[in-house]
């Protein structure tokens, strides 16, 4: 692994320089391969939601179009950070009451957010012309070079839906010992729950005072899941722990812009810049995405 503390210090200073998607342009369908990111976490207060949103706002100033998905069912707060309300979530669309194109929700960060609903892990259930009716609305995500979904916290059946059907999932902890039992826990659920799946797993390790910190916990959790659970789990980065990030959410402005420079911000275009490195072993866009997210063939 590449040295991240030394990328950093030549990072600081800089600035990502930021380019918006057109919101009058519309999403077409299955006009390229879109890179699915699922970020999750074994329990709640370990910063998840924060980082997908600055992953996503990350990639939208290297010139990326991308979806950001609130797939926290449960206690969704993607537009807090964002400082939005979305008038309308995926429940509209389940219901034919909207089509996909209007419930996305432009923003001034740069990317575009779909809120979740609550009734999204039931659509296995709709009848045959209500899915076809769905599939066809979720497939003109199809133009997004990135989707991040923001799963719940835990183990619901919900967030083991997203993780199965995702391209690469973040597991995100802190040094915090709980936080670190409960990134195993959910790396051995994922794991052994969806045994007939091939889930990309990577670690994303928050609110580290120094890079060895960081590759410490890392390191003690892959090696654990290694040697319990037989399986590799990569390490993709970490983030600083810095008053900035707190007092961003309190201003409901994420850290990515209201201080770029930040070691936090840098953290997080580091992080972007390695998975950009990473090739995907393969991959089909949204329509792969819905297939496994229905456990279809």
């Amino acid at each position: 692994m590449e040295d991240q503390a030394q990328e950093l210090k030549e990072l600081m200073g800089t600035a990502g320089s930021s380019q918006k998607m057109d919101s009058a342009a519309p999403i077409a369908a299955n006009a390229h391969k879109t890179r699915i990111i699922a970020i999750t976490s074994g329990k709640g207060g370990v910063g998840k939601t924060n980082m997908a949103v600055n992953m996503a706002i990350a990639y939208a100033q290297q010139g990326k179009k991308v979806i950001l998905i609130d797939g926290d069912l449960g206690m969704a707060n993607v537009n807090v950070l964002l400082n939005v309300v979305p008038q309308y979530n995926l429940m509209q669309v389940i219901n034919h009451q909207k089509t996909m194109q209007e419930i996305i929700l432009d923003t001034e960060v740069g990317i575009k957010f779909i809120a979740g609903a609550n009734g999204f892990s039931k659509i296995a259930n709709l009848s045959v012309d209500e899915l076809d009716y769905f599939a066809k609305q979720f497939i003109q995500l199809g133009n997004a070079d990135i989707i991040i979904i923001d799963t719940g916290a835990g183990i619901a059946n919900n967030v083991l839906q997203f993780v199965a059907a995702a391209d690469e999932v973040y597991v995100v902890t802190t040094p915090e010992p709980t936080a670190i039992t409960d990134a195993y826990g959910m790396i051995k659920i994922i794991t052994t729950e969806l045994v007939d799946r091939e889930i990309n797993i990577k670690l994303l390790v928050n609110r580290v005072h120094s890079a060895e910190e960081g590759k410490k916990i890392s390191d003690r959790i892959i090696t654990i899941v290694g040697q319990f659970l037989n399986y590799k789990v990569d390490y993709i980065g970490f983030v600083y722990d810095d008053p900035v990030v707190s007092a961003s959410v309190i201003r409901q402005k994420p850290f990515m812009i209201v201080n770029p420079t930040s070691k936090p911000a840098q953290c997080i275009k580091h992080i972007v810049g390695r998975i950009e490195k990473t090739e995907l072993t393969s991959s089909e866009g949204v329509s792969s995405f819905l297939r496994k997210f229905l456990r279809k063939k």
